[in-house]
């Protein structure tokens, strides 16, 4: 086989060089799956800013946000200004199969949308909640327990859920919403679905924003909101083995592994279906309760940003000392 060929317009090269050390995989491995799971992958990434995780023969992997000078016209973009950096970002949005392969091209291996779309009336979609457990030897087996607390808060709230593994150590749980709760909304009731799952079991779970203060407890990151973004569905990662972050149905939750799920292995599991979208639930509204309560819990990188000021200050008041 040839290290070069061109698909859909797009010219691929180096396609036989090694991915990333422990990928067990290569760039063509990467393309030849983004190629066979476009078709559930797009949708999911349609009209959503995107940010990519690139890995570049003998670099570190980087984050990705403003698209490179040489990007092709045929890209659609979306300039949005970002308060973290004062600047404004010029995003990618993967509208199609052929933006797809030419970010293979650049060896994009993670793809990372926003949780809104740009189109004009765009509301936010799902209720999210990412659960980070440790790093452990039962890490996984930790997320899975916290993903059931976090499942029945939000069956207790009105609201159905599905899961997928990251692609990494933990899950991810979405809740679809009607009608238009408005981000701040969303936001607080993400906070208080957190909030209810940590009080049902305070031993195995933690909103603890700062890592120190974990405990070693599966941290409910209630976070991602608003103008955040979470690894797509069918999004491979920079892991060992290459893994896919992969939708399960809750019933075979506990009996998988994040390893079962590869560039490898995903096209097959797929099949020509789409298990994200089929399991999805219709949307369903947030309680007014849910959001009362959220609002009065703070938001979390505020306040892990004023604990951290406050620390540091005792820190060189103690130094002095």
């Amino acid at each position: 086989m040839s290290g070069e060929e061109s698909r859909d317009g797009v010219t691929l090269t180096n396609l036989d060089q090694p991915l990333f050390d422990g990928a067990g995989a290569t760039k063509r491995h990467l393309v030849d799956y983004l190629d066979a799971v476009s078709g559930v992958l797009v949708p999911e990434l349609r009209g959503r800013p995107l940010s990519v995780v690139r890995v570049l023969r003998g670099q570190k992997p980087f984050m990705q946000k403003n698209v490179p000078k040489y990007t092709p016209s045929w890209v659609k973009t979306v300039k949005l200004w970002a308060e973290s950096s004062q600047r404004e970002v010029s995003y990618a949005l993967c509208d199609d199969g052929r933006t797809l392969l030419w970010f293979a091209n650049q060896r994009a291996v993670e793809y990372h949308p926003a949780l809104y779309r740009v189109e004009p009336g765009s509301r936010p979609a799902y209720l999210v909640l990412d659960l980070d457990p440790p790093t452990t030897d039962s890490s996984f087996g930790m997320a899975v327990r916290a993903a059931e607390l976090v499942r029945q808060v939000m069956a207790e709230a009105g609201l159905a859920s599905v899961v997928k593994t990251s692609g990494s150590k933990g899950v991810h749980v979405f809740a679809p919403v009607a009608d238009d709760p408005g981000v701040d909304d969303l936001a607080a009731a993400t906070r208080a679905i957190a909030a209810r799952a940590e009080r049902l079991d305070p031993t195995l779970a933690t909103t603890a924003f700062i890592r120190e203060d974990r405990e070693g407890k599966v941290f409910l990151d209630a976070t991602r909101s608003g103008g955040a973004t979470v690894v797509a569905v069918y999004s491979p990662r920079v892991r060992p083995g290459t893994t896919v972050s992969f939708p399960v149905a809750w019933a075979d939750l506990d009996r998988v592994s994040p390893a079962d799920f590869t560039v490898h292995t995903v096209p097959r599991l797929i099949g020509g279906g789409d298990p994200w979208g089929e399991r999805m639930p219709a949307p369903r509204s947030v309680s007014a309760d849910l959001i009362e309560e959220g609002h009065t819990i703070p938001v979390a990188r505020v306040q892990a940003m004023h604990e951290g000021k406050r620390r540091a200050r005792a820190r060189r008041e103690r130094e002095r000392e």
